[in-house]
């Protein structure tokens, strides 16, 4: 874990406040700093531009809220909160947040957070290396457990995907190139702008069509040569 580096956003109103949170991270061998905003609505276009692991996010902001922030993405970087207030702690723990900090921040306080932020983190990665199988999904407001060995294929619809099973189907607020960075490439590859198909669930194909069962997608002129490379593995 000691090698381990969280790139870290800080986002609060107060420049006083953002400037003391600033000075502890550039304290800590963990963090790196890459970027601190006053408002949400700037770090929520950063985000789309930057890979972060650690966000040390305000509640309370104009315009938008931390809460409010969090609510608007979909690719959900831990978090933790700092705020003045003690009553909003019961609806960050909605939030999955990682650490409820109150100002002002204590050294000692703002270590043990760090210190929870990296295990989870250390968890987070080692599941994604372990593919175990399963990947998390938010449907219907609720975590679910997707086991890869289970899921067919991935249809885009608009802003969600469709998750189909072995067993069932999940909508799934997210776009395609998103979800399909959670998949591991040597098992799901994308046939069609609107199709991922895991390639263990293939039976059949020809040069417009992948068959699974009973089940035909169709297969872009451009991939075919792909799906071919990547059947080839098994």
């Amino acid at each position: 874990m000691s090698n381990t580096i969280l790139n870290c956003f800080v986002v609060d109103d107060s420049s006083i406040q953002r400037l003391a949170i600033v000075k502890m991270i550039e304290g800590h061998p963990n963090l790196k700093l890459v970027g601190e905003f006053s408002n949400a609505v700037e770090t929520k276009a950063a985000l789309k531009e930057t890979t972060v692991d650690l966000i040390f996010l305000d509640i309370e902001m104009p315009i938008l809220t931390g809460f409010d922030l969090l609510d608007d993405i979909t690719e959900k970087p831990g978090v933790i909160f700092v705020t003045g207030q003690t009553k909003y702690a019961f609806k960050a723990f909605d939030y999955a947040a990682i650490d409820y900090l109150q100002k002002p921040i204590k050294k000692d306080r703002f270590l043990y957070a760090v210190e929870r932020a990296l295990l989870s983190h250390k968890m987070k990665t080692e599941m994604i290396e372990d593919r175990g199988e399963f990947i998390f999904v938010k449907s219907n407001l609720k975590k679910r457990k997707v086991y890869l060995k289970e899921l067919r294929y991935i249809q885009a619809l608009g802003d969600y995907v469709k998750l189909i099973t072995d067993e069932d189907s999940l909508i799934v607020l997210s776009t395609m190139k998103s979800f399909e960075g959670t998949l591991p490439s040597e098992d799901f590859l994308r046939i069609h702008k609107s199709y991922i198909v895991n390639l263990r669930k293939v039976e059949k194909f020809n040069s417009k069509a992948v068959e699974l069962g009973s089940e035909v997608l169709p297969l872009s002129r451009n991939r075919k040569s792909e799906l071919v490379e990547a059947l080839s593995q098994f």
